[in-house]
Order: C-alpha cells, then sequence, then structure tokens
C-alpha cells in the first residue's frame, strides 16, 4: 500500500509539473496538436524529461539497498542498465506522445489550444509517462523489459509510417522509413531499441546468475556480451540508414540478425534443463521462419516488408517466451557475486 500511494502521489508530481512546464513553454499563440509549431514537440520533449527523472526517483527510492554485499564490477554493470533505462523510457515516453499526436490531429483537424489547454494536455501525458515510468523503478523484470521493447518498436515504427517522405515505403523494405524527411523517427528508434536490446541482456543474465550463480559465470558472460552486440548491431542500423550507407546499413542489418540467433542459442545452452515449453516454441519458430523464406523467395508470395514484419514478429514472440520461462526459473531476491573481480583472479 505504500509503494501504491507513492506511485499516486508520483502520478500528481508528475502532472502538476508537465502542465506548469507545458504552459510556460506554449505561452502565446494557440497551437494545433500536431504539425509544425504544434503541442506535440514540446509535449514529447516534456514528458520524456519527466518519466526519465520518475525513473530515476523511483529507483533511488525503492532499490536502495540492491547492491548491498555486490562486488564493484556488479555494481558498476547494474547501474549501467539503470542508466540505459532511463534513456529508454525518455524515448518510449517521447515517441508515444509524438505517435498520439499525430493520430488526435487527424481526428481533431483545425483544433487549436491556448497555453493552459496545452499545458494541461502536455501535464496529462506527463503524467501517464511518469507514472509507469515509477512503477518501472519499483520492481522491473526481464519479461516487462521484453515487453517494452516489443511496445517500443511498433510504437516507433507506427509513428514513423505516417510521418515517412514515401508513402509506398512498403514496396521495397523497412529501410526506407530511414530515407528523407522524418527520417529520424525510424532510425531513432532503432538506436533505443539497440540500447533496450543491450539492457534486456544485462537482465537476462542477471537472472542466470541469481539461477546458477559464480559457478557458470564464464557462460553468462558471453550470453551478456552477445546481446550486447546485438544491441549494438540494431543501433547501428538506424545510425547508418540505408540512404548514403548502403553497404555498412546491409552488413548491420544482416549481423543484427546473425547475432540474435548466436545469442538466443547460447542462452537457449545456458538455462537448465532447457524447459520443454522454450524447445517447442524454438522449434515450432525456426519451422515457421523456413516456411515463411520459402513462400517469400521460391514461391514470390508476399514481399520482402512483409517478410522482415514476419522475422521481426517471430523474433520477438520467441524473446517474449525466452524471458517468461526465465522468470518462472529467477529467484526473486538479488544474488550478490562472491567474486570480486569479474576476470582473472577470484
Amino acid at each position: 500500500m505504500l509503494r501504491e500511494t507513492r506511485a499516486i502521489w508520483a502520478t500528481v508530481v508528475c502532472f502538476l509539473l508537465g502542465t506548469g512546464v507545458g504552459t510556460l513553454v506554449l505561452w502565446g499563440n494557440p497551437r494545433p496538436i500536431a504539425g509544425d509549431g504544434s503541442v506535440g514537440l514540446p509535449a514529447a520533449f516534456t514528458a520524456a524529461a519527466i518519466a526519465a527523472a520518475s525513473f530515476v526517483v523511483s529507483t533511488v527510492v525503492h532499490r536502495r539497498g540492491e547492491h548491498s554485499g555486490m562486488p564493484r564490477w556488479q555494481i558498476v554493470i547494474s547501474s549501467a542498465s539503470a542508466i540505459a533505462l532511463t534513456i529508454a523510457f525518455a524515448g518510449v515516453t517521447a515517441l508515444g506522445v509524438l505517435l498520439a499526436s499525430e493520430v488526435l490531429g487527424v481526428g481533431l483537424q483545425g483544433l487549436e489550444l491556448p497555453a493552459l489547454g496545452g499545458g494541461i494536455v502536455i501535464g496529462v501525458a506527463s503524467a501517464v509517462g511518469g507514472r509507469l515510468a515509477f512503477d518501472a523503478g519499483i520492481g522491473l523484470t526481464t519479461s516487462d523489459l521484453a515487453t517494452l521493447l516489443f511496445s517500443y518498436l511498433v510504437i516507433g515504427t507506427l509513428f514513423a509510417m505516417l510521418t515517412a517522405a514515401d508513402p509506398r515505403w512498403w514496396e521495397m523494405n523497412f529501410s526506407q522509413l530511414g530515407i528523407g524527411t522524418g527520417s529520424w523517427a525510424f532510425n531513432g528508434t532503432l538506436v533505443v531499441a539497440g540500447i533496450l536490446t543491450a539492457t534486456v541482456g544485462m537482465y537476462i543474465g542477471r537472472d542466470l546468475h541469481r539461477i546458477l550463480g559464480d559457478a557458470r559465470l564464464g557462460r553468462i558472460g558471453w550470453v551478456v556480451v552477445l546481446w550486447a552486440a546485438t544491441g549494438v548491431a540494431l543501433a547501428m542500423v538506424g545510425i547508418f540508414p540505408q540512404e548514403g550507407a548502403v553497404v555498412v546499413h546491409n552488413v548491420v542489418a544482416v549481423s543484427t540478425l546473425v547475432l540474435f540467433a548466436a545469442s538466443g542459442v547460447l542462452t537457449t545452452a545456458t538455462i537448465p534443463g532447457p524447459p520443454p515449453a522454450l524447445t517447442a516454441t524454438t522449434v515450432v519458430i525456426s519451422l515457421l521462419l523456413v516456411v515463411a523464406f520459402v513462400l517469400a523467395d521460391a514461391f514470390e508470395l508476399f514481399s520482402l516488408t512483409v517478410l522482415e514484419a514476419v522475422v521481426i514478429a517471430l523474433g520477438l514472440l520467441w524473446l517474449t517466451t525466452l524471458v517468461r520461462v526465465l522468470a518462472v526459473l529467477t529467484p526473486e531476491r538479488s544474488r550478490p557475486s562472491l567474486r570480486g573481480r569479474l576476470l582473472g583472479a577470484r
């Protein structure tokens, strides 16, 4: 009840901060909901900053003693994941607000909001984003992170579709969303998604360590490294868009798929068992991927864009199964390592 009370107060504070800051930023002539000079961009930046601050405050309040007894290297990894999550929550909130503003702009064409009205809208967006971030700071699981990654990719891609310079981008592939005016939406989504993927890998390593202990720390370390490499490759897909860097873009895109598969294989091999549910899911998804490639390449039943969507969806489905299986096996309490150093002598 104390945590719920704190979360309610956090929501109220985020609303008041968002309303106050938003009113000051929008002071002057009324503004439309979306488009140039609209409420959307100030709302996104304000809500993102408040959500990030809310996550930081919640983490400090509710996880203050989590690092007790941990060696320095374990504290550094945990702190790095917290920083990455702070950036991710800001990005998720900003894109969510921008997507909502674009949708409302279509449905409420011609509507203009005065400073106070726009400030209240920003306050509501800040309250929603701040509350979700505050709840995450109370107790964030690996399964929650995977859901956040999936949601963020969907939100970011939808926003990129709405603002795409070429409305017929789908005739080529998803990389076309990263070209031309508004390309920052898709490319930025990939960068933050890369950060989230690397963070998911850190949490997977944390869960495996809680299950297996220091005895398998070497194998767990490689799992974390592979997931981090997958995240870096995904971020580089956005950093090097297809426009002007075709070769680099294609190389890092293929590398992302290969690294994701390698990370999945090593993680599955490290989990005790492995559990039958995860094995069955892996077999079924592998078969579906083979069928999808054959139908797209040999029979040309659907385009490359559809194939990419199928591959991404099946990959995220497998990742969701993986983290849910880990959630069943993982103890809730943190497990400080008995190794004073991650590498070298113990």
